[in-house]
């Protein structure tokens, strides 16, 4: 782990909220080192944390790591600048996503698509486009109506170039458009998510074979405890990006439905909870200062 000297300016609140300025790193070598890490983002700006994630037992690396800018446009330099490639291989960078943010299935897969709930009849697309685009080049936009009727159905896609536009609506989660609030989410197709469940279900299987203790950040941090740890059970060896889905999911139909795009949580569903509510960044174990970013204080 390295931290550095600018540590004391996040102790005093003087930095970003560390959602913004938080980048997860994936794919990364055995021989891929802390101070490695280091040196290759420092390039992009003024690093506050630092970490490759390792085995406690036998301090193997886990594949992945974290780290920290002091700001947010320190990250949006970095992501401008893909790929990366460290140690001669290409990694895996994201924005990185809070402990319970990550739990959810649609976090562990990236899209270049998101879906925006809350759409009423006084929003149009163009409002869209003009709101979205400050996040990234916009490919498509569609605000989904009734057939009969003509009226918005209460949501719409919008279709990025790049998945980290996605990220970074997705980080917000509420957006104000038109004096009206829209919640944003993933859109993931029936099979997507159907490959992040199974791939869940591999990972808790690992979990309970190896019986071994929770790997999140010190067991309340960036990602659901268990044998990857970090950011959101994800294959760590995947590549950037992804191709983002454009069906409905569990052969429901576009609107909100048990198995589609409404919020009852059903096969492919976004089901997540009464929207807007408000979430806490740690897990329940090693949160620092009530609600922190949990395993260890920033």
């Amino acid at each position: 782990m390295v931290k550095t000297e600018e540590n004391g300016d996040a102790a005093g609140g003087n930095l970003e909220p560390e959602q913004y300025r938080k980048m997860f790193i994936g794919g990364l070598t055995s021989s891929t080192t802390d101070e490695t890490l280091k040196e290759f983002y420092s390039k992009w700006g003024t690093l506050v944390d630092c970490v490759v994630m390792r085995d406690p037992a036998t301090k193997r690396s886990r594949g992945f790591g974290f780290v920290s800018f002091s700001k947010q446009s320190e990250v949006d330099a970095a992501m401008a600048n893909r790929p990366h490639i460290i140690d001669g291989k290409t990694v895996d960078p994201k924005r990185a996503v809070p402990r319970e943010q990550s739990q959810r299935s649609e976090a562990n897969i990236s899209s270049k698509r998101l879906y925006v709930s809350g759409v009423r009849e006084e929003h149009t697309e163009d409002m869209f486009k003009e709101h979205f685009g400050k996040y990234g080049n916009i490919l498509k936009c569609e605000i989904i109506a009734d057939k009969n009727t003509g009226k918005p159905r209460g949501f719409a896609f919008i279709t990025f170039d790049d998945y980290d536009a996605v990220d970074k609506c997705v980080l917000i989660k509420s957006h104000m458009i038109n004096n009206y609030r829209c919640d944003v989410k993933k859109a993931l197709s029936k099979e997507e998510m159907a490959k992040v469940q199974q791939q869940e279900r591999e990972r808790m299987d690992r979990g309970a074979r190896s019986r071994g203790p929770p790997m999140g950040r010190g067991g309340g941090g960036w990602g659901p405890a268990g044998d990857r740890g970090g950011y959101g059970g994800q294959p760590w060896g995947a590549g950037p990006g992804g191709p983002g889905g454009y069906g409905a999911g569990g052969g429901g139909q576009w609107g909100p439905s048990g198995a589609g795009w409404g919020q009852g949580g059903g096969q492919g569903g976004w089901g997540t909870g009464g929207q807007g509510a408000a979430q806490s960044w740690g897990g329940s174990g090693g949160q620092s200062g009530g609600g922190g970013w949990g395993g260890r204080g920033y």
